[in-house]
């Protein structure tokens, strides 16, 4: 989706939360529920359009993965805005099932874009190494882990991972998409409750690699291997049989970051530019 808006439209921001356990993920599936289907849907019958208007996010999750802080933008008829924008939020919280709200909307800034205008994503991975397993209560958002964890050893092999790297032996890849990203922080925290969380934020995400990244330091948690392993296999830049694709009902999008109004048409055109890693030298 382009950054100029169509003359006659109107870019809006949502802002969202969804439970992500009955979801195919986000993006639209024939015959199968997800949460930009719900939400497109939505739309469309409360602005009672006969048309389907198409939702661009910032991030888009597999099955099973929740978010608190996602992002997206949907391009409106000025008509429909000004006749529902100040009913659309409650109108919205009448007709969306229960596992997806969104917060906020609001007409969205020159140069937005919710993809490629965002400067970070902070997610969340959370797990437990409670002999006596999960809080029924936390079951689809917290997973089990039936080896005692050293937070300590997670912590020194994450500091490894930091920066910008090709992250290929933690991603799927995906034909013509690079795997270069820079990961901002990576670092994990037990807290009084025996659940440890892991706050993992990067400029952009390849399809996996936090879910691979957890499963590396959980082999490295529970004794499997010495904190220096998932560096060595990131410089491997091959995929490793030994690093595990952790569940995804562990896994929150927290929040999305941008970069002052001003600098958002900037950012999207960066984005957009297939990056590469500076070269060792020649020869």
């Amino acid at each position: 989706m382009s950054d100029e808006v169509e003359p006659g439209f109107v870019r809006v921001r949502l802002d969202l939360a969804y439970d992500g356990s009955e979801f195919s993920g986000w993006a639209k599936q024939r015959e199968r529920r997800t949460v930009q289907g719900e939400l497109e849907d939505a739309i469309r019958t409360v602005t009672r359009s006969g048309e389907t208007y198409e939702l661009t996010v910032a991030g888009r999750t597999d099955a099973g993965v929740h978010a608190r802080g996602q992002v997206a933008q949907v391009d409106l008829p000025e008509q429909v805005w000004r006749e529902h924008h100040d009913k659309l939020l409650k109108r919205l919280a009448g007709r969306l099932p229960k596992d997806v709200r969104v917060w906020a909307l609001r007409e969205a800034p020159s140069g937005f874009n919710a993809r490629f205008s965002a400067i970070w994503r902070r997610y969340a991975y959370r797990v437990t190494d409670n002999p006596g397993g999960v809080d029924p209560l936390l079951r689809g958002h917290v997973l089990w882990h039936d080896w005692p964890l050293d937070v300590d050893a997670m912590n020194e092999a994450a500091q490894r991972l930091l920066g910008e790297h090709d992250f290929a032996a933690y991603c799927k890849k995906r034909e013509g998409a690079t795997t270069i990203r820079t990961l901002q922080e990576l670092s994990l925290v037990k807290g009084a409750d025996g659940i440890i969380t892991a706050t993992v934020r990067a400029d952009a995400f390849c399809h996996n690699m936090v879910r691979s990244l957890i499963g590396a330091l959980l082999f490295v948690g529970d004794g499997h291997r010495g904190p220096e392993w998932p560096g060595k296999v990131l410089a491997a830049g091959v995929r490793d049989s030994a690093v595990h694709v952790v569940r995804p009902h562990g896994l929150t999008l927290e929040e999305v970051g941008y970069p002052a109004d001003e600098l958002l048409a900037a950012r999207s055109r960066e984005a957009r530019n297939k990056r590469s890693l500076p070269s060792a030298g020649c020869c």
